[in-house]
C-alpha cells in the first residue's frame, strides 16, 4: 500500500508547522533555563556576607556567581540546543527550497496560460 501523494501546499504546511514546533522546543529551553535561574538568584544573593566591616556588599561578585551559575546550565543544556538548532537551519532550507519551487512552478504555469 503506498502512502497518499501529498500536494506541495499541504507539505509545505506540514514544514512550517514542524519549524514552528522546533522553535517552540528551543523557547522552552529557554525559558527552563531562566526559571532555574531565578530559583537560584536567591541563595546567589544570599551568599553575599553583606555589611561587614563597613564595607558595601560586592556587586560584583554577585554578578560573577550569576555568571557563572547562568554558564553552567546553558551549558548543561547546550547539546540539545545546537541539534535543535541544526534542525530548525535544515527546516529552514527545506521550506525555503519548496517556496522556490512552488513560486517557479506558479510562474510557469501562468507563463504557460497567457500564451
Amino acid at each position: 500500500m503506498m502512502a497518499p501523494v501529498m500536494s506541495p501546499e499541504t507539505q509545505l504546511s506540514r514544514m512550517e508547522d514542524a519549524r514552528r514546533q522546533t522553535q517552540k522546543q528551543l523557547q522552552i529551553i529557554d525559558r527552563q533555563i531562566t526559571r532555574r535561574m531565578t530559583a537560584i538568584l536567591p541563595q546567589i544573593a544570599r551568599r553575599q556576607s553583606g555589611y561587614r566591616r563597613g564595607k558595601a556588599p560586592d556587586g560584583r561578585t554577585v554578578l560573577e556567581r550569576y555568571r557563572a551559575n547562568l554558564a553552567g546550565l546553558t551549558a548543561e543544556r547546550q547539546p540539545e540546543v545546537d541539534a535543535l538548532s541544526r534542525k530548525l537551519a535544515r527546516q529552514d532550507a527545506a521550506i525555503t527550497e519548496l517556496r522556490d519551487r512552488l513560486s517557479s512552478a506558479g510562474l510557469h504555469q501562468s507563463a504557460g496560460r497567457e500564451d
